[in-house]
Formats: C-alpha cells, structure tokens, sequence
C-alpha cells in the first residue's frame, strides 16, 4: 500500500517527501512531477512567495531509467527563500543577531493551539510547520500516483466552480463533454483561465473579487471541484469504517490547509430532497450494462465506487493572514491588539485544487492495490482488466 510523509518547514532550506508502496514499473518522469508544481504555484491572487519560488523536484531514490522500482522515493524540494531566513530559522547554532519573537496569534490560523500544545515561547515554529507551503512536497508525492493511476486508465481533475461570491452555474453539457474524455481534460481547460473556472464570465467575475478584495486587505475562499474518472465499480468496502472509500478521500481532502468542508456529489442539495428525488435509477443497456442518467451519488455507493465519475466538493475558508488586521491579543503581555500579518496569497483557491487532485490520488492507488494486490503495474493491469471483464460478463445474458 502506498503512505507517503513529508517534512520541511516553510522557510528552511528544503521540503521533502517520502513515498513507500509504489509499485515497480510505473513510468516515471520529471518533468511530470513539476509541470504539477509549476500548477500548485499558478493563480490570480497569489502572494510574494510565489514570485521567489520555482518549485522543482529531485529524485534520490526509487527510480531508474525512468521507471519505479518498488523501494521508497525520496524527493527533495529546495526553498529558494532560505537564503533570507539563515539566521531566523537556523537549525543549530542560535545566531548572536536579536530573533523577534511572534506572541500575537491569528484568528483562524493553527498560531494559538499550536504554540500552546507544543510549549513554544514563540509562534514562528507553528507558522512555518503548519503553513500550506508543505502541500508542495504532497503535490510532488501525489504526482506519483496520479502517474500510475494514468497507467491504469484513472484520471483525476479539477476546476473552481466559486471564489467569493462569484460562483459558476449549474454543470452544463461542456463539463459533460470534457469528463467524456476523462478528468485530466476538466484540468486542461480550467488551467486555461487564471482563477481555475470554466465559465469565462464567472472567472472575470472572480477576478475582479480578488484583485477587490486584495485592495482592502482581506482574502478569499472558494469552492473546488475534483473528479475521478476510469474507477471500476466495487472499490473500496462497506465491512468496516478504516475501509470506506468516501471516509478516505474525505479524509484526504479535508487534510489541506484551509479546506473546512467536503461534499460527496450533491449532498448539501440532496439532504433537502425526497429519495425519490435523489438516488441514481438504474437502467440495463446492451453497451453499458447498469447505466445512470444521473450521479447525485458523486460515483460512490455504500462508501464503494459505483462505476461512475467520482465526484467530490471541497471548501475552501478564505486564508486567515489578513493585511487589514482582525482583534487579537499578546501571548507576552495578555492585553488585546491587532493581529500581525504574515506574507501571504489574498486566494489560493486555485492552487488548491491542485493539492486535491495530488491528496485523493494515492487513496484511490490504496484502494484499488487492496482489490487488486501486485507487486508490478503490468501486474495490477492484467488484473484490472480481468475484473473489468467480469463486471461487464455479470450484465450479459
């Protein structure tokens, strides 16, 4: 089974990542891994990091000739920022030079908690452990196993379907069309606009929020889209809680920094409906075998893949650094002030939906390395295909 873990502080000098359980054979290329994190780093209302950083991965281990080798890859991103953060953030010798202690907390950022829970005199170390710079090195690990899903025809994707209160229509036909052609078209396009969207004046719309919401100081959320498309029917299980495919990727998601809520198909919408209004109606059809004309489901049943798109939401709160200051109070004194403010994106929501599509990848590797064992990818496809067979043989007269 596929686990990855990362390290690395924001500004310190690397972020890096290990991935263990991948198996031997898939094709591996570099360019891949960063054309991936060139996307983490794109979208209209990023901050001043992003014009420092050009994110770019080494491989240490578990690669040759371009191919995976079964033992655990090591991956390395350097920090270009580090060279103005040797003296703050060095790791060994304290530095002679007077380091500014942090004791104001942000509202809404992990400052208070963490500084608490862990005994710190100071909040730097919760700010650069906790920041979503880390998602770079989960954007790298994820790239991996969007590689071998691609190898066993599963694609994943996403679009921003709202960034504040600019919030795209109902799915039309042309999402429809692009998922025909598998997940990774619905990224193709919405990597096309600055904001992720696929409706062109929505995007304009969410454009002019941003760069609105930049000129007061504030910052903004959104919602994220992501789709999964070529998942057979029966992945995942119902006989117990640590298996259920949709706690997984719920799991997975609600992991990113700053994403607050997740959403399975239309949940939110079918909750206020009668069933008959709600579940996905079968129909037998000679080509298909068990059809849908609708997913309200989002592709998953009884926590196992239906067989259809699997569709998930997730929200996204608006960043919790704010230039324009909210109430806080000093650790060192207890009297209340104003919040500091920590370089920061005014909406990272795009760059989010990149995260997404690399945290549920290796979820739904896990799950189909669980049906499926195999130490070897043409190994795992032989058997994909044979179970794709018989799925299709158990609707065939």
């Amino acid at each position: 089974m596929i686990r990855y873990f990362t390290a690395g502080e924001s500004h310190g000098p690397a972020l890096s990542a290990i991935v263990e359980g991948m198996p031997a054979g898939v094709t591996v290329t570099l360019e891949g891994i960063n054309a991936q994190l060139a996307r983490r780093q794109q979208g209209h209302g990023r901050g001043g990091r992003m014009k420092i950083e050009t994110d770019q991965a080494e491989v240490l281990s578990g690669i040759r000739f371009g191919k995976t080798i079964g033992s655990p890859i090591a991956l390395v991103i350097k920090n270009r920022d580090w060279a103005n953060w040797t003296t703050t953030m060095a790791q060994f010798d304290k530095p002679d030079a007077v380091i500014d202690k942090i004791s104001i907390p942000r509202p809404g950022h992990a400052d208070l908690a963490g500084r608490i829970k862990y005994g710190f005199n100071d909040i730097r170390p919760v700010i650069e452990r906790s920041s979503a710079r880390e998602t770079a090195a989960r954007v790298a690990a994820g790239a991996l196993s969007k590689m071998f899903l691609k190898a066993l025809g599963i694609e994943i994707g996403s679009y921003i379907s709202a960034i504040g209160a600019a919030a795209e229509p109902s799915p039309d036909q042309q999402l429809a069309d692009l998922l025909n052609e598998g997940a990774e078209a619905v990224s193709r396009q919405a990597d096309l606009s600055p904001v992720r969207m696929l409706a062109k004046s929505t995007g304009a719309a969410a454009l002019g929020a941003i760069d609105s919401a930049k000129e007061q100081g504030d910052t903004l959320g959104g919602i994220i889209e992501i789709f999964i498309t070529g998942v057979p029917l029966g992945i995942g299980s119902y006989v117990q809680h640590d298996r259920r495919l949709d706690a997984a990727l719920a799991a997975a998601i609600i992991s990113i920094q700053a994403i607050k809520g997740v959403e399975i198909g239309s949940a939110f919408a079918n909750a206020g409906k009668p069933g008959s209004e709600v579940h996905d109606e079968f129909y037998l059809t000679p080509e298909h075998g068990a059809a849908r004309k609708t997913n309200r489901a989002g592709g998953l049943e009884g926590s196992m893949s239906s067989g259809q798109v699997i569709h998930l939401r997730a929200a996204m709160k608006p960043i919790s650094s704010l230039v324009t200051p909210l109430q806080s109070f000093d650790l060192a004194t207890l009297q209340p002030t104003l919040s500091r403010f920590e370089r920061s994106d005014t909406c990272a929501v795009p760059a989010a939906g990149v995260v997404a599509e690399a945290v549920v990848a290796p979820v739904i590797a896990n799950a189909l390395l669980e049906k499926l064992g195999g130490d070897h990818v043409d190994e795992i496809l032989e058997r994909l295909e044979l179970y794709r067979k018989t799925i299709r043989n158990t609707f065939r007269s």
